[in-house]
Order: structure tokens, then C-alpha cells, then sequence
């Protein structure tokens, strides 16, 4: 599917699901802004995009700063008038743990970056969403924010209020605007993530996140119904 003329904002792009989306919608043709924290991290992704033909510009932030998300839509927005793509990818996984010993840091932390973050981002790009003539946010998911599983109290959690508010966002936009909204969920996947909550896997037993990557530029490619939800099976 051709991207030429779009574009896209990724976050947590710097590595994982993230920067491997990046890579795939440069390769489509649009041009990404890549957000995550690490600065050299992402440096390293726009520079193989550049040397694979694609465009890519980068937006050192951290989304759980009070005002980093306004910032970044402010600058953003000074430069570019619609935003095509939305891929709210950025997530941390806290310890896991039974409910009783959840550490109240943790949860903070994962409920400030996967949900306070999520709408803070809807918020401060809606306006150049719908600026454009077809805009899909694709939120990626997990598992157990829909199917609760012993031990991922906290994470899930905060997996099931993101999906809530990309839900309600969907509803809210589809007479209004042309937002369409997307669920993505990608299953086991080769990231540090995964990494962290299964130590004893192996990775080659598991998909990269390539295979995500080729779906959610396929997804995009369709006509789907908003909101709408997939999962990605191991490939």
C-alpha cells in the first residue's frame, strides 16, 4: 500500500513494535515522526530509514511528563497541518504480581503512561486528525486488558482503559469526523517487553515485530469499521 504524502506519528518508536511500525510506514512512503524518550535510540531508527529511501523526522519526549504531549503537538502542529496516522504504541509493564502486592509506584507509572498518556495524545491531536481526509489511530493492545490472567492486575488494567478510551473515542468521531479507529493486538512478540515477562522464553520461539509491522500498514490499507479490533497471529 502506497503512503506517499501522509503522515504519521509513532510512539515508543525507538525499538520493538514501535520502531519496527516506523520502518514499515517509511517504507510504505510517509513520512514518520518517531517519539520515544531516548534520543540516540531513535536517532539510530531514522537513520536506517533514511538509508532505506524513507523520511523520518524524531521527537525526543517523555510522554509521562506533565507537559510533554502538549509540547510535542504544539511543535508538531506549528510544522504540519493534518496528521494522518496516530500509532500509540509507548507502554510500560510494571512488576508482575498479585493485586494485594501491586507497588503503588509501578501502578502510577503504568496507569500514567498507557492511559493518562493515550488521552493526552487524543486530545492534543484531534484537531490535526481531523484535518485529514481519511485519519486512523491504532492503538496497540494486549491480551489481558480483555481477558484479566492472575498476576497481570496492574497491566491489565491499564490495557483495559486504553481500549476503553479508544472505544469511546471511535464512537464519539464517526459522525463527525473521518477518524477511524483501530485495536491492535499483537500477540507474543520478540520485545523486551515480553523479554521481561517471560525470562525463560526463548525469542526465536516467538514472532518479531516485523510481522506486526506488515499488519498494521495492511490494516491501514483497508476500508475497516470503526472502531475495530484484531489480533496478530504467530507467523
Amino acid at each position: 500500500m502506497s503512503m506517499e504524502g501522509q503522515l504519521a506519528l509513532v510512539t515508543g518508536a525507538s525499538q520493538g513494535i514501535g520502531a519496527a511500525t516506523a520502518k514499515a510506514l517509511a517504507a510504505a512512503g510517509a513520512h514518520v515522526i518517531l517519539v520515544a524518550r531516548n534520543a540516540k535510540a531513535l536517532e539510530q531508527v531514522e537513520e536506517e530509514i533514511f538509508e532505506s529511501g524513507g523520511k523520518a523526522t524524531i521527537a525526543p519526549v517523555d510522554l509521562a511528563e506533565a507537559d510533554g504531549i502538549a509540547r510535542l503537538a504544539t511543535a508538531i502542529s506549528g510544522r504540519w497541518g493534518a496528521l494522518d496516522v496516530l500509532v500509540i504504541n509507548a507502554a510500560t509493564l510494571p512488576t508482575l504480581t498479585p493485586v494485594w502486592q501491586i507497588d503503588a509506584r509501578e501502578f502510577n507509572q503504568a496507569m500514567t503512561l498507557n492511559v493518562l498518556a493515550t488521552q493526552a495524545l487524543l486530545a492534543g491531536f484531534d484537531g490535526m486528525l481531523r484535518k485529514s481526509k481519511d485519519a486512523r489511530v491504532l492503538g496497540i493492545t494486549s491480551s489481558v486488558g480483555a481477558e484479566p490472567r492472575a498476576y497481570w492486575g496492574a497491566y491489565g488494567a491499564s490495557k483495559a482503559a486504553f481500549d476503553t478510551l479508544l472505544n469511546c473515542y471511535a464512537q464519539e468521531v464517526r459522525n463527525t469526523a473521518s477518524i477511524r479507529v483501530a485495536i491492535v493486538d499483537p500477540g507474543a512478540t520478540r520485545t523486551k517487553m515480553r523479554a521481561k515477562a517471560y525470562p525463560g522464553e526463548s525469542p526465536e520461539s516467538v514472532k518479531p515485530p516485523e510481522v506486526v509491522a506488515d499488519a498494521i500498514v495492511a490494516l491501514l490499507g483497508e476500508q475497516f469499521a470503526s472502531p475495530h479490533r484484531i489480533r496478530v497471529n504467530q507467523t
